[in-house]
């Protein structure tokens, strides 16, 4: 008994917030999906206006704070259901200030009836699937944004005031004209009808965390950073599935935006001289390089057409984050794991192990199954495999010297 109700507690959690107040009928369905739309929000759109439909929903209205679409397909399917839906259907650009670009302000333009809150805007309509080589270079008179007041669109402060204003409105359905009725009688006077706002599950929303620019660069940049944090630091543990989920999340962005190849090379390169400017004992040169190269990938990483540009100021703090790591808190763990009295680097002498990298002069050596910082003299020759015999400890590094063939005999 005790199983079940901890399996229906956690299924309550998880639960989408669209299911609630599903038994509600002859209600009207609030559909808000913000942010760039990817292929996961449009379908959530179509599929919610289908089951609006199937609840027998008098209305439904997209919510639409958009500054980009980033799949055609799902897009067309969207709009035809929008053009020929079988309940009436109604877009609001709103709460201000919202926006509508792109594919997004095509949605506003082929609704039937279409409102926007004073503050929000409506505009850049070229490319309509942000990243499309078609009509991406804007004239002036496609990069101006139309402010609320200048669309021509009916304004509407709030999303409460836009559904009693639809009350008595006509709408065209795929079952012919529907009057539309949002509010009902109570006692006193009359109010609006039962109001569900839907909005995608769980599992959809955390993976769109990472359909804007800013966010698919931090956990592409963190993601790899905390790659190198658990080599030279700790070793795998729990920043290992923090990792993991950061590329992950990095991934799902790299499918859905329009990623510049050539700025995610240098955002990878960038990552790679910090790791290797750490590894030889943090040159300030290899750092700042390391550093520049990463906000240039990140300031270019996705071709935003002007709807979805990366801003330099919220990639700043991703670099930032970094530097951080490197230069703070890998030297920290490394340093409070080597005083852990337990580990005794003095026993290491004399001990026996394996270059994990090519030393010039410093590198990364295992010796008992533990991944430790050391240095060796150049005339060495310390190659990635190379055996190793611990001849001391330097502070933080274990000095050591290559095993030759004539020294095993």
């Amino acid at each position: 008994m005790r199983s079940f109700l901890l399996a229906l507690a956690i299924l309550l959690v998880v639960f989408p917030i669209s299911a609630l107040g599903a038994e509600d009928e002859g209600g009207i369905d609030v559909i808000d999906v913000s942010g760039p739309l990817d292929r996961s929000a449009l379908e959530f759109m179509k599929s919610s206006i289908e089951a609006a439909a199937e609840r027998g929903q008098v209305l439904a209205v997209l919510q639409i704070n958009s500054p980009a679409v980033l799949d055609g397909e799902a897009l067309q399917d969207l709009i035809e259901i929008v053009e020929d839906s079988p309940l009436p259907v109604a877009v609001w650009v709103g709460p201000a200030p919202a926006v509508a670009y792109g594919g997004a302000a095509q949605i506003v333009l082929e609704a039937e009836r279409s409102a926007i809150s004073p503050g929000s805007h409506l505009g850049i309509f070229t490319p309509t699937i942000a990243g499309d080589d078609v009509g991406n270079v804007l004239t002036d008179d496609l990069a101006h944004v139309p402010s609320a007041e200048e669309t021509g669109l009916d304004l509407q402060p709030t999303i409460r005031q836009y559904l009693q204003d639809l009350d008595g409105e006509t709408f065209q359905t795929s079952a012919g004209p529907v009057v539309v009725e949002t509010l009902k009688p109570y006692e006193g006077g009359v109010t609006l009808k039962t109001v569900t706002f839907r909005q995608p599950g769980i599992g959809t929303r955390f993976f769109r965390l990472a359909v804007t620019p800013e966010a698919a660069f931090f956990f592409l940049v963190v993601g790899l950073t905390i790659v190198s944090f658990e080599f030279f630091a700790i070793g795998p543990g729990v920043a290992a599935g923090v990792a993991a989920i950061s590329l992950l999340l990095a991934g799902w962005g790299m499918v859905n935006l329009p990623v510049r190849l050539w700025a995610f090379g240098l955002a990878v390169t960038g990552w790679a001289v910090l790791t290797a400017s750490y590894q030889k004992g943090g040159v300030v040169a290899l750092t700042i390089l390391g550093a520049l190269l990463m906000q240039i990938g990140g300031m270019w990483y996705v071709d935003g057409s002007g709807q979805i540009d990366p801003r330099w100021f919220l990639i700043l703090p991703s670099v930032l984050a970094v530097l951080f790591f490197f230069l703070l808190a890998m030297p920290t763990v490394q340093r409070a794991r080597f005083s852990t009295q337990t580990i005794g680097r003095d026993s290491l002498i004399g001990k026996e192990g394996v270059a994990l990298v090519g030393f010039d002069p410093d590198g990364i050596v295992e010796v008992q199954g533990a991944r430790w910082r050391a240095t060796a003299h150049r005339e060495a020759n310390v190659v990635t495999g190379s055996a190793v015999v611990v001849t001391g400890v330097d502070g933080l590094f274990l000095e050591v010297d290559r095993i030759t063939p004539d020294r095993e005999n």
